[in-house]
């Protein structure tokens, strides 16, 4: 029960405000348990279970942060440790410890699952089950074990899920289930079920202590639509009443009595010794065992103090019957924990109904329900003691079978009946049904051969005929493969002419310079004579002709040295084209313009671009030589890297050829170099736009979906992520299949492949909020229409900063188009843009992300509605 929308049946509110426990250490006090001395009934033994507690902690509500704004909560909980600290005031407090502990965030799923399920399936397998909530008044007792969820099923109570459980476990046909409602009003036992039964008695079997109502109402259910209503009845006659702590305060307690009866196994069965002559005749005459087990659910009544309720007339009279008999049961609990040789059962009506729960046979779960307030903090102390001591009591479980003669004896009888009238009717009509079988197996004999005897010829032609059809088959194929090589062959042939001629033209060339240089050292030695001869004695005198020829020589030398240089350039090339040698220097630089080398090969990259051309390297990009081919285009590659080259290289086709590289070969490395290539001229707005007429964004999707390298995979998100970043060609961009690409390669969960990833994102993010500022474009992300957001909402918070800084603008920039607001707060990326605005470490994002928070009215009417600020 809770007042301010917190916890009642009627609605829930949401906590506001986030609050951190501080970490301590604690220890439970040790202490002797109490034990019930249960005695064990039809050789079943019993089995130890200590009572187990759980404390949930209710939200504060909107009267207590508007009294408490400046205080701190009384309660801190570690749920890690299973620790509960209450604070005594700002330097001191009191620690303990608990079986499990709720925090106000506890979905009512988790809250049954740790205190009721171990419960359920305990009355499942044939224990008595008890299920109990205790807390002052106002603290969500209600809300935890009656809640129906005709509104939100997630907010299903105990009683409801409870049931659910049951009902999926038991057979209809064989098990059955009945329940009762009742409440305990000012010492009287009345029936919810049943108004006009407003006094039943409490009958305690003298030899095994079961306490039983005989006169209450008992409902039989199949299914959880009939128990829904019956709790929406109860509830209905149930009192309440408007107190100063709770607008529907429960003024008495209610208790939920379900009864199970199951038919079980003879394996799983525990059968006596007296019974083993039976057991070993067969499992036909096996009695029938049932096990019978109760599950009760008590909502107790909310403790109160008169002043701060402010009861009075009859209000007050309830609350101090409710008071004593929560005194009463309190009492016992006292006498359980210290082992006390006398337990006052008897002194209240609760207590004896409660006799099985507390030191008994029943297997006792117990929420304790606390409120935050330290205005409470008395009370919120009195219900912890009361969960400590409660931790000390300790059941002995006990399984309740007996067999069921009677079905056993029926089951028989009508056994006997049927194998009586069927040896009456075989008896009489043996001998014809001898008769009649021996001539129907003849004629079914005839029939059957001369079926066979047909089928197998149908079954010899249908063969003959798919085996002509093989052979056809086959014979075409092999026609089909032969021309198929023979083209092939013809390709081959013209590539290898192709490549041949390019190869012959060097060597022609290469001899020819080898001729001119042959022709040039004769010459040098000619002068080198006539020098000799005109540096003789008789000579001397004509200096005027040796100058000439001096100079003459030195032309001669120059004009050498230039044809050795060209013939050194030529046998570089055709070395490159006939054996194929890679660059020793060349490797892929890791950032995210693509395929770079080192400042060394880069140098003599430029080198060779000067001296061979451009236009003869790109002609090497479509050579038959595969070293050749990879040569080439990781120096256009390199080349690409800088800006001055790019141009030049997309006049020369360059381009096109690296576009037409990834169309057609199957290569790993040329793919991954020619993607990177591409990466690097798509840098350039005006390339950008080349790349997408000439179907480049298809072929990087193709080459994406195709590639199974990490690195390849970069260099095609980098393109990709280069392509986001102009808005003209966004909406084409995703129609051809570039954003789905994009986020296709999340599945590589590389690092590299991811930051470009989330960089593509943030560039498509950025320039779709630009066109939407500026009124170029309306309608819903694209992004989200992809299916991106989940993915960029579970990265938002990546352990990798380059991953993580992109994922935070791509957000920030799609919370600023309003018509995205819906789909971010359903997506969950409300609050990963909370988180931005106070966790980010980059100040200009942190301030978007606040900025676009504020500004957009669905984000900020979310916030109000959750009572987060930022």
């Amino acid at each position: 029960m809770a007042s301010g929308g917190v916890y009642r049946n009627g609605g829930s509110q949401k906590p506001n405000n986030l609050r951190n426990s501080s970490s301590f250490k604690s220890k439970l006090p040790q202490s002797n348990v109490r034990r019930s001395t249960a005695v064990s009934l039809g050789g079943t033994d019993t089995v130890s279970g200590r009572v187990r507690v759980a404390v949930r902690l209710r939200p504060r509500n909107a009267e207590e942060m508007a009294a408490d704004a400046d205080f701190a909560d009384c309660v801190e909980l570690q749920p890690e440790l299973k620790r509960l600290k209450l604070r005594k005031n700002n330097w001191d407090s009191d620690t303990y410890e608990f079986d499990e502990l709720l925090t106000e965030f506890a979905s009512q799923k988790r809250v049954y699952e740790v205190v009721a399920k171990p419960v359920v399936e305990s009355v499942l397998e044939g224990y008595n089950g008890t299920v109990m909530a205790y807390g002052q008044t106002g603290t969500g007792k209600t809300y935890t074990l009656g809640r129906l969820g005709d509104e939100d099923t997630s907010a299903r109570g105990i009683m409801v899920r409870s049931m659910e459980d049951i009902l999926a476990n038991i057979s209809p046909q064989t098990d059955s289930l009945l329940v009762s409602y009742l409440q305990l009003y000012m010492e009287t036992i009345q029936d919810l079920l049943n108004p006009a039964n407003d006094n039943i008695s409490i009958v305690e079997d003298q030899k095994s202590g079961d306490v039983s109502l005989p006169g209450a109402t008992f409902v039989e259910i199949r299914d959880q639509q009939s128990f829904v209503e019956l709790l929406r009845v109860g509830e209905a006659h149930r009192f309440a009443a408007n107190t100063k702590l709770n607008t529907e305060s429960s003024r008495s307690h209610a208790i939920l009595m379900v009864q199970v009866k199951r038919s079980v196994t003879g394996s799983e069965a525990n059968y006596s010794v007296e019974n083993d002559s039976l057991s070993s005749r067969g499992n036909n005459y096996r009695p029938p065992v049932l096990r019978k087990s109760k599950l009760v659910i008590v909502d107790l009544a909310g403790s109160e103090r008169v002043n701060k309720s402010g009861s009075e007339g009859h209000m007050l009279e309830e609350a101090k019957s409710i008071n004593l008999s929560l005194s009463a049961l309190g009492k016992c609990i006292n006498a359980l924990a210290e082992n006390s040789a006398h337990v006052p059962v008897r002194d209240s009506k609760l207590t004896r109904m409660l006799k099985d729960s507390f030191g008994g046979t029943s297997r006792t779960s117990l929420v304790v329900t606390i409120g935050p307030s330290p205005r409470h903090r008395a009370e919120t102390s009195s219900t912890i003691l009361f969960g400590q001591r409660a931790m000390k009591v300790e059941n002995m479980l006990r399984i309740k079978e007996e067999f069921d003669y009677k079905t056993l004896a029926k089951r028989l009888e009508i056994e006997l009946d049927k194998l009586i009238a069927e040896n009456e009717r075989r008896k009489k009509y043996y001998d014809d049904d001898i008769e009649r079988i021996r001539s129907e197996a003849e004629i079914r004999i005839s029939d059957a051969e001369r079926r066979f005897e047909e089928a197998l010829k149908e079954e010899k032609v249908k063969c003959q005929m798919e085996y002509m059809e093989s052979i056809k088959k086959l014979e075409e194929k092999w026609s089909q493969n032969q021309l198929k090589q023979v083209n092939n062959g013809l390709l081959r042939e013209a590539h290898m002419d192709s490549g041949n001629g390019e190869v012959s033209e060097l060597k022609r060339l290469l001899q020819n310079e080898s001729h001119l240089r042959k022709i040039a050292e004769a010459e040098l030695i000619n002068l080198k004579d006539q020098l000799n001869r005109f540096t003789s004695p008789e000579l001397s005198g004509e200096n005027g002709d040796l100058v000439n020829l001096q100079r003459r020589l030195e032309d001669e030398s120059r004009h050498k040295r230039k044809l050795e240089e060209e013939l050194i350039v030529l046998r570089t090339q055709l070395s490159q084209m006939t054996i194929g040698s890679d660059h020793p220097g060349s490797s892929l630089d890791r950032d995210r313009r693509g395929y770079d080398g080192n400042n060394g090969e880069r140098a003599s990259i430029a080198n060779l671009h000067e001296q061979v051309g451009l236009h003869k390297i790109l002609s090497l990009l479509e050579s038959e030589d595969a070293s050749a081919r990879i040569h080439a285009v990781k120096v256009v590659a390199n080349l690409a890297a800088e800006e001055a080259n790019q141009d030049k290289i997309v006049e020369a086709g360059g381009l096109t050829s690296l576009l037409m590289l990834l169309r057609t070969y199957e290569d790993e490395t040329i793919r991954r170099i020619a993607a990177g290539a591409i990466a690097n001229l798509a840098m350039n707005e005006a390339n950008q736009e080349l790349i997408m007429s000439q179907g480049g964004i298809c072929l990087l999707a193709l080459t994406a979906a195709d590639a199974n390298d990490p690195q390849t995979l970069r260099m095609v998100a980098g393109a990709i992520a280069n392509l986001c970043g102009n808005e003209k060609l966004q909406t084409r961009l995703r129609s051809e299949g570039g954003i789905k690409a994009l986020i296709g390669m999340v599945k590589c969960r590389h690092p590299d492949v991811l930051s470009q990833v989330a960089r593509g994102i943030a560039n498509f993010a950025k320039c779709e909020s630009r066109a939407s500022s500026h009124g170029r474009a309306s309608g819903k992300s694209l992004l989200i229409d992809d299916g991106a957001l989940s993915w960029i909402v579970q990265n938002a918070n990546n352990d990798a900063s380059v991953i993580r800084r992109h994922l935070e603008l791509a957000l920030c920039h799609l919370a600023q188009h309003e018509i995205n607001a819906k789909d971010l707060i359903g997506g969950g990326a409300l609050w990963e843009l909370v988180r931005i605005s106070r966790e980010c470490t980059r100040d200009d994002i942190r301030t978007l992300a606040r900025r676009t928070l504020t500004s957009s009215p669905t984000l900020h009417n979310e916030l109000r509605r959750l009572r987060i600020d930022l």
